[in-house]
């Protein structure tokens, strides 16, 4: 049985998207993903101006990652996202829910200048805690 990891603690404000304000961290290994852009396998952006296809194409490619080793969307206890424009942080939310149920990863949010490439305007990474049955060696 798995303990839940995430939870908003009493005495501060609940968070207002989808994130929690802390998780813990339980029994399996821990698997830190790196910052993942809008690219698809052959490296294309992908979404060029769309907050939303960019959103599901970095939540997709870091899935992709996670499922690779035995491990679920559930698995991730803490995202970092950074974007260039605070303005589109509800469409971004819009596709989150679509990946992350309650309760939520920890997240952090940070408005940046730039990201590597000027057509990025969201990077994720993730860290995820997959339990010892499930993980594996990636394919």
């Amino acid at each position: 049985m798995k303990m839940a990891q995430a939870f908003n603690a009493p005495g501060v404000v609940k968070p207002f998207g989808i994130f929690s304000s802390a998780a813990w961290q339980p029994e399996g290994k821990v698997l830190h993903i790196s910052g993942h852009v809008s690219q698809d396998m052959d490296g294309n952006t992908v979404g060029v101006g769309d907050i939303t296809a960019q959103t599901r194409q970095v939540l997709d490619n870091i899935s992709k990652v996670i499922e690779g080793v035995g491990g679920r969307m559930s698995d991730i206890v803490k995202v970092t996202v950074f974007v260039t424009d605070m303005s589109m942080l509800d469409e971004i939310h819009r596709v989150r829910s679509e990946y992350f149920t309650p309760p939520y990863p920890a997240s952090t949010l940070v408005q940046v200048n730039s990201l590597v490439r000027p057509e990025y305007l969201i990077e994720i990474e993730a860290i995820a805690v997959i339990p010892f049955d499930r993980a594996k060696e990636p394919n």
